[in-house]
């Protein structure tokens, strides 16, 4: 469950970057989850990677490592 600080979802522009994420990021040990795409953030049809915010700046860190494109960290 999240932390005080709630969720945050990664947004991409591509089904097979949020799965490549959802790996690397189980791996290193968060708890991350693909969900659809919430349709307040867009109305593109997709997959986002849902994180607790706490682990906000370690996800970003990894997927720059990793070179997996994200658009955008957005909170829940």
């Amino acid at each position: 469950m999240p932390g005080p600080d709630g969720m945050a979802v990664v947004l991409f522009d591509s089904v097979q970057a949020a799965i490549q994420a959802e790996h690397a990021a189980r791996a290193e040990g968060i708890a991350a989850k693909l969900i659809p795409v919430p349709r307040h953030l867009s109305t593109d049809c997709g997959m986002a990677l849902r994180i607790p915010r706490s682990e906000e700046l370690q996800v970003r860190a990894l997927l720059e490592r990793l070179g997996i494109a994200y658009r955008a960290v957005r909170a829940l």
